[in-house]
């Protein structure tokens, strides 16, 4: 009984503490919440840090202590806002036309550059930007067509003290006719503001125009409207950029040290505040953080007792060598939010531990960047050091990878930046076929998914892993016939025969394009499977050509089909090729000498999704397609750089032969197979010389070598054994 009565008593006792829980400290909380809504303050949750068992230690508060000549109330931020921009609650609802992009469909995305003046001065990394829209499938010179449209005034730099300010904006933009009160104007910027408050002034009126802009506060950023954009030096790579560091120190996931900062330490002013107290946590040891006084003019003047020996400390580590072995890198705020180091770090796969209340992250409409890095407070800097040692290796590892996806997906060139503004923008006119969040946080990230071919997750080869389905199980055989049909004994004939017995072929279409008139379907031989003649002879686009094909095929085609649906992102084939970089010409060059290497297999003996033929029309530019038409070569070497541009991965060889020479050969096409016949196209001693001006045409375009090399190769069960024929499934590779 006295048991029973003191589980009764315990029992109540915790009834009575979780109701005064709720009805006192739940509705404190619900009332704090509203109270600080009814003064229009907005309530931002706790950082997300990854260890919470750790109490919260602070610095100094002379140390954090911001140079009170500079200070500024939130009321006095939000008001001198309101007086530069007075759109400051625009939406793509009420401050963008969106008749203008629609009126042509899904091509109607066009966006206008403003011709510069004759002495107008344009920064190097303006003109990146520039470039980058005039090079995309979206430039256009005539302004009746466009969206969008993009000042040919340089409005990268807006610190009045700097030499790339440009003045006068407001007054030169007002006499344009098309400004319409920057609707349907997009403007970049990487910095705002001057010394000493280095506030997000621009200096003139963006109206209702989409900013692109680096360091943007989230106190002023219109979500679903502006684009926040990374902050990059002028000698950021125009195409390609540099690969991420991961591919070369993958293994262990940690880093000799755990964290890592080396920087300048701003003596006064906006900024000083946080890297004033980064000394707290250098221990020397597995954490370096290292700032220097020494710059700008007159540094001396401002020196305190900490500078000579954290200029002695700052001497002793070299930031590359920081930087290439770290596991996490500290980014502090600067003068303004954004920090050259967070790209640096990106690039280095060192996770970036980001310190900038406040800061809108770089295209956080689209990214998860809780996947990538750590966000931290400024407020709680000497909780950093026991955070980051609370990560374990797994999410050590994990956040590497992520940063690697991210930083080539969208950040390693002034291409990939500026396309991704335009893209997200894109995104919200035509909502209705956007991407959604996987595609773009998932390789090969959302350049390079294009939502015109689909929406659906499924109809892309680069997600069937992750999503755990398997391609189609069939194929459809597409005929490119350049020769006139003379008797029932041609090669294209017998082609059609073996083609059409395969289980997996389910339907065939010849892509007739002889001079001469296809012949009437009678003509034909009966087929297990449809066929279909299609008069191709009017120009064919690159995407449906193809090299010249022999009996080959048939004698490889469905196990190189198999081994295509377990590889359903990559090129499957038979003939190789290869690349290879000539040090003394300075170019790359191509290579068709047997060996065990291989870069390239030739399309026209290959499997691969028909959805790379849709980039090949819809991502690729114009003038690399021309280039195939007029040349009537290189087509197949295009699809490899750009299939290897998309996954990283090189293709498949199966089934080597040494008897085969660079004949003609078929091209299979998962749901397209294109095979065609005529004379030998590289008879001509022109056709190879074709071939190596393209590669280097193509790496150019890229920016960067995108094909991969390898030495795989996958052949059938018993293929090479000495054993009898009849035993071997792909019996007719024996006597090929």
């Amino acid at each position: 009984m006295q048991a029973r009565k003191k589980y009764v008593l315990l029992g109540l006792c915790a009834c009575c503490w979780l109701v005064l829980f709720y009805w006192g400290g739940g509705v404190q909380l619900r009332l704090l919440r509203l109270l600080t809504r009814q003064r229009g303050e907005v309530v931002r949750p706790w950082p997300n840090w990854t260890d919470r068992a750790f109490l919260p230690r602070y610095a100094h508060l002379d140390e954090l202590q911001t140079d009170p000549g500079t200070a500024e109330s939130p009321r006095q931020r939000r008001q001198a806002w309101s007086a530069i921009y007075k759109d400051s609650r625009c939406r793509m609802e009420t401050c963008f036309d969106f008749s203008r992009c629609r009126r042509r469909g899904r091509e109607g995305f066009r966006v206008y550059i403003y011709p510069s003046e004759k002495n107008d001065h344009v920064s190097e990394s303006y003109r990146k930007i520039l470039t980058s829209i005039a090079e995309s499938r979206y430039y256009t010179s005539d302004p009746r067509e466009a969206c969008l449209f993009v000042l040919g005034i340089d409005t990268l730099d807006r610190d009045q003290l700097s030499g790339q300010f440009v003045p006068n904006v407001d007054e030169r933009i007002r006499g344009y006719p098309l400004w319409n009160d920057g609707r349907n104007h997009l403007i970049f910027n990487l910095y705002s503001g001057t010394w000493p408050n280095y506030t997000e002034d621009l200096g003139f009126n963006i109206g209702q125009a989409i900013l692109a802009k680096a360091s943007l506060n989230t106190e002023h950023f219109r979500p679903g409207f502006d684009v926040s954009i990374p902050l990059f030096s002028k000698d950021h790579p125009q195409k390609g950029g540099e690969r991420g560091w991961l591919v070369r120190n993958t293994i262990p996931p940690r880093r000799k040290y755990l964290l890592m900062f080396k920087g300048k330490r701003y003596l006064t002013g906006i900024g000083s505040d946080t890297r004033n107290a980064l000394h707290h946590i250098h221990n020397g040891k597995d954490i370096v953080s290292l700032t220097t006084c020494r710059h700008g003019k007159d540094w001396e003047k401002h020196k305190d007792a900490r500078c000579d020996h954290d200029n002695l400390e700052y001497e002793r580590f070299d930031y590359q060598e920081l930087l290439h072995n770290s596991t996490f890198c500290l980014v502090p705020r600067g003068r303004r939010l954004g920090s050259f180091r967070f790209l640096e770090s990106l690039q280095a796969a060192c996770i970036p531990v980001l310190l900038s209340n406040g800061w809108e992250l770089p295209f956080s409409d689209v990214i998860q960047w809780n996947q990538a890095v750590i966000e931290g407070d400024e407020r709680l800097l000497l909780q950093v050091p026991s955070t980051v040692r609370a990560v374990g290796n797994e999410r050590v590892l994990a956040l590497r990878q992520r940063t690697q996806m991210l930083w080539e997906a969208y950040f390693s060139s002034v291409d990939k930046i500026v396309l991704t503004t335009l893209e997200i923008i894109k995104d919200r006119v035509f909502s209705h076929i956007s991407r959604n969040k996987y595609m773009w946080n998932s390789l090969p990230g959302g350049l390079l998914v294009l939502p015109e071919y689909s929406t659906h997750l499924a109809h892309f080869p680069f997600y069937y892993l992750g999503l755990g389905i398997s391609p189609g199980q069939e194929f459809t055989a597409v005929i490119h016939a350049v020769s006139p049909l003379v008797s029932q004994s041609q090669p294209i004939m017998k082609l059609l025969q073996v083609v059409s017995k395969s289980k997996y072929c389910s339907q065939i279409i010849i892509l007739w394009n002889s001079e001469k008139p296809p012949p009437n379907r009678s003509k034909w031989p009966p087929m297990p499977v449809p066929l279909t003649v299609t008069d191709g002879r009017r120009k064919v686009r690159a995407k449906n050509r193809s090299m010249t094909s022999r009996q080959m095929l048939s004698l490889f085609v469905n196990f190189a089909f198999l081994v295509w649906r377990s590889f359903p992102e990559r090129i499957v084939g038979y003939p190789p090729r290869s690349h290879f970089w000539d040090p003394l010409k300075r170019a790359w060059g191509y290579t068709s000498k047997w060996t065990n290497d291989y870069s390239i297999i030739l399309t026209g003996a290959a499997f691969y999704h028909r959805y790379y033929h849709y980039l090949f029309s819809h991502y690729l530019p114009q003038s690399l397609r021309t280039l195939v038409d007029r040349t009537s070569n290189c087509e197949d070497i295009l699809m490899n750089f750009l299939v290897s541009a998309v996954t990283h991965l090189p293709p498949i060889k199966v089934a080597q032969r040494k008897q085969y020479k660079e004949l003609p050969s078929p091209q299979c096409v998962p749901s397209k197979v294109i095979i065609g016949t005529k004379s030998v196209p590289w008879a001509n001693p022109e056709h190879f010389n074709q071939r190596q001006e393209c590669v280097n045409t193509f790496a150019n375009w890229f920016g960067y070598m995108p094909l991969v090399h390898s030495q795989f190769r996958l052949d059938p069960v018993l293929f090479k054994d000495q054993v009898s024929v009849l035993r071997k499934k792909y019996k007719d590779l024996e006597r090929a």
